[in-house]
């Protein structure tokens, strides 16, 4: 089976990267993105086509199983927010072999996010330029939609305030992620606080410690058996993140999400030409992101669950983190970058490499390389 697997990903691979991507990279990618969303939720509402999808794409282990916090995830790499923003792909991302999916970001309004262009790609440095700017349609409407859904896999939802002029203080942006949470958090199997979106009207003040502190508190007044997850930036400076983890050590937060876009970076290091907003995704993020987890599980070990996001494109990139601390990995560029195959080669790789170093599970692998 697995070498079957093997041999069906490098021809899905080698489809996408010498036929598909050069025409759809072509295009707009804003355009291509919305299409593709339109596509895979319609492919989702068949039952024997997403069987179908599931022959080409999936692949599964015992070896990759993990409760966390409660919930079983089948195996650790995960959509990423960010590319199903309004929550029209739960029915066939299963299908494709992820083993779970994080939604939005969401806000408590509808919000149509920044003027387009807004989505850039920087193929020499594999990157993306993302300056969307939160675009939803709101709690409302997307509370609605998982409802009315049975989940296939874990499903978490980001949550964020809306950007618009009213949420330009402090207390005003604070009450607009409450109402956020309360709407969605009785229909997600965790919550990711959004503190990092840097394509806000706002900037990022969340991850400044006086009002991320009181941002927790206000979210600790509501009762939840939800686990929390907060999501960070890559631009932290370990400084930074030592005042964070002291605030965060006095709320109920259960992981942190590490990390979200970049907006400070070596303009030597972009082999493209850099867009003119926003932030920025993939490899330019991998080494500063995998330097915060780093970090941050040395300084606390197992007392929160992380998840890597940031320029995941390989099983090698993958287990590298996990051996850094990582319980849970999340991807949208390397898929965009490698096909959506991508998914199965790490798990594939995943397995490999921890049968090889004589790991009975994934999860005997975790922060091996910080202990």
């Amino acid at each position: 089976m697995s070498r079957y697997v093997k041999y069906r990903n490098r021809l899905l691979s080698a489809l996408y990267k010498g036929i598909l991507k050069p025409v759809l990279f072509l295009l707009d990618p804003e355009d291509i993105h919305d299409f593709f969303v339109r596509f895979g939720a319609f492919l989702g509402k068949f039952s024997p086509i997403r069987w179908k999808i599931s022959k080409l794409f999936d692949y599964r282990n015992e070896k990759l199983r993990q409760k966390i916090l409660g919930i079983d995830f089948r195996n650790p790499v995960g959509l990423a927010a960010g590319f199903d923003k309004d929550i029209e792909l739960t029915d066939i991302i299963s299908s494709l072999g992820f083993g779970f999916e994080e939604v939005g970001s969401i806000t408590a309004k509808a919000c149509d996010g920044n003027p387009r262009p807004r989505l850039w790609r920087l193929p020499k440095t594999k990157s993306l330029g993302v300056w969307y700017g939160l675009k939803n349609k709101g709690a409302k409407i997307l509370s609605k939609k998982l409802a009315n859904k049975i989940h296939q896999l874990p499903i978490g939802v980001n949550i964020a305030f809306t950007n618009c002029k009213e949420n330009l203080d402090i207390p005003s942006a604070i009450s607009d992620y409450v109402a956020g949470i309360q709407v969605m958090e009785k229909y997600a199997d965790y919550i990711t606080v959004n503190l990092s979106c840097p394509n806000t009207l706002g900037g990022i003040p969340f991850i400044m410690p006086e009002s991320y502190g009181k941002l927790m508190v206000e979210i600790d007044k509501n009762p939840t058996n939800k686990p929390f997850f907060v999501k960070i930036s890559p631009d932290m400076t370990h400084q930074e993140i030592d005042k964070f983890l002291e605030i965060t050590g006095r709320h109920r937060v259960h992981g942190i999400i590490c990390t979200n876009l970049s907006k400070e970076y070596d303009q030597k290091e972009i082999k493209d030409p850099i867009p003119p907003q926003g932030g920025l995704s993939g490899r330019v993020v991998f080494p500063k992101a995998l330097d915060l987890l780093s970090y941050m599980y040395k300084k606390v070990g197992n007392k929160y669950i992380f998840i890597f996001c940031g320029g995941i494109f390989s099983a090698d990139d993958a287990y590298r983190v996990i051996k850094q601390g990582a319980s849970l990995i999340e991807l949208i560029t390397g898929m965009i970058f490698e096909g959506p195959q991508i998914v199965s080669e790490i798990n594939r790789g995943l397995v490999e490499k921890i049968t090889r170093d004589g790991f009975k599970n994934i999860s005997e692998a975790l922060g091996v390389e910080n202990k």
